[in-house]
């Protein structure tokens, strides 16, 4: 990674770690930005490989929120146990050819069934009672976003400059798959860990943004790099705002449940 890199994914787990709300945070992290710094300075084109490259990052907050708030495991090593399943993952994709088509088709597909079963789970009536040894809830991860870590400011940052250039030393044995590596996710997953599950729900529903980021690179890239660019930032900006509008009739319910008076 170039040293303009290594700056911004220092800036971005820097601005990460300021903000409470793990809903943004997680909404900030998905910005494509390493994506679009890796497309810049490495020229790699995006095929299915990298479209399914965003399942891989999902893969990475899955094993790290399981492996330490599931079994208990240090951040850190949660974090290698991250790193460890996503450079499985882009092995075998960079094994075989994955068609452009069937990629896009399978990655919405498993985006849609994730929702699903994510929207389920959050509608399923909560426990007559909790135990210690049961996980927390998204609202009590989010009454914790946010507090403030032992490290000073300098100190702090410092860690995650020195984290950035190390996962960028690594990001350089991915080949093509450079483009969808988590930079700054093996950082934010150190700064998010007292929400980390929270905070995986939240990126999994982003990232349908982040593929279409993607796609719309992939279908301008023939044309010059700066079209596919923008191309892939208007997709992104469009899918995200779909994602995060209101509900239809969601302002509605919310005055009706406002007592009268």
């Amino acid at each position: 990674m170039t040293v303009s890199g290594v700056l911004l994914v220092t800036a971005v787990v820097w601005a990460v770690s300021l903000i409470r709300s793990v809903r943004l945070r997680a909404f900030v992290y998905s910005l494509p930005l390493p994506m679009t710094l890796a497309l810049v300075s490495t020229g790699h084109r995006v095929e299915g490989a990298q479209l399914l490259g965003v399942l891989g990052l999902n893969l990475f907050f899955v094993v790290v929120a399981v492996t330490h708030h599931r079994l208990r495991w240090p951040i850190l090593l949660a974090d290698a146990a991250g790193i460890a399943g996503y450079v499985a993952f882009s092995a075998g994709l960079l094994a075989v050819p994955v068609p452009f088509g069937p990629a896009l088709a399978g990655t919405v597909a498993l985006w849609a069934l994730a929702m699903l079963l994510l929207r389920r789970q959050h509608l399923a009536p909560a426990p007559s009672s909790k135990t210690e040894s049961q996980p927390e809830t998204d609202t009590q991860a989010e009454a914790e976003a946010g507090q403030p870590t032992r490290l000073a400011a300098p100190v702090k940052l410092l860690v995650i400059l020195v984290g950035a250039t190390l996962t960028g030393l690594l990001g350089e044995l991915l080949r093509a798959m450079v483009v969808t590596f988590p930079y700054s996710g093996v950082l934010v997953a150190v700064e998010s860990r007292r929400d980390l599950v929270a905070f995986s729900r939240h990126f999994a529903r982003n990232s349908l943004a982040l593929a279409g980021f993607l796609a719309g690179y992939h279908w301008w890239q023939d044309h010059s790099p700066v079209d596919a660019l923008v191309a892939g930032w208007v997709a992104f900006a469009v899918l995200a705002a779909a994602l995060h509008a209101p509900a239809p009739g969601g302002t509605a319910r919310r005055r009706a449940a406002l007592p009268a008076g």
